[in-house]
């Protein structure tokens, strides 16, 4: 009897530590938390993070948003045990889908879903927010007032009158070819009568 004794502790105590240590040899890596949490209603979100029981690989995740339409995000990256991905883009209001999909450190590939509520929308600026665009006045410039012209240093032009009076060497009254023209005249006369006078006189009988 001691021997059996002796001999059924030890087996009992091992397979007791076997049933105590098999469940955790044989689970899996696991979603520890995330945020958003799963059913969580939100103001506003800027980054997913998930986080794991383990070192996760090959993050893959994906965000439907109202209506099941795709939802843009940055390409995950993992630090640690936990996975990170940021949206493009202010999330409007509505109802939102997390769909990820890891590959943990036993190489198994895990996956889950998440979902979650944005209940105020994206804010944008109103126009009362709005800092006005200040448009540049242009200042006028003064019309500039045409520059007074300098004095000729030339006499005035002469006027027709003037000029005919110097061709005709400053003698007023009747043009120069005129007076030689009565001078000829004179001088014909004047020989004619020259002439007569020397012509002799007939004989009276």
């Amino acid at each position: 009897m001691t021997f059996l004794r002796r001999a059924l502790v030890p087996a009992v105590g091992a397979v007791f530590v076997l049933l105590l240590t098999s469940p955790a040899a044989l689970a899996h890596d696991r979603l520890k938390a995330s945020n958003p949490a799963d059913r969580a209603e939100l103001k506003s979100l800027e980054t997913i993070e998930l986080e794991f029981t383990s070192h996760m690989q090959l993050p893959t995740i994906v965000l439907d948003g109202p209506g099941g339409k795709p939802v843009p995000l940055d390409k995950p990256r993992v630090q640690g045990n936990k996975v990170f991905a940021r949206p493009t883009g202010a999330l409007p209001e509505g109802r939102y889908r997390i769909a990820w999909r890891v590959v943990s450190s036993d190489g198994h590939p895990i996956q889950g879903e998440l979902a979650f509520a944005i209940t105020a929308p994206a804010h944008s600026p109103s126009p009362s927010e709005e800092t006005p665009t200040e448009t540049p006045t242009e200042t006028p410039t003064p019309a500039s007032s045409p520059e007074p012209q300098p004095a000729s240093a030339q006499p005035p032009s002469s006027s027709p009158s003037t000029a005919a009076a110097t061709r005709t060497g400053g003698t007023s009254g009747l043009p120069g070819w005129l007076w030689a023209a009565l001078a000829v005249v004179l001088a014909g006369g004047a020989a004619v009568l020259f002439a007569a006078r020397r012509k002799p006189r007939p004989d009276r009988g």
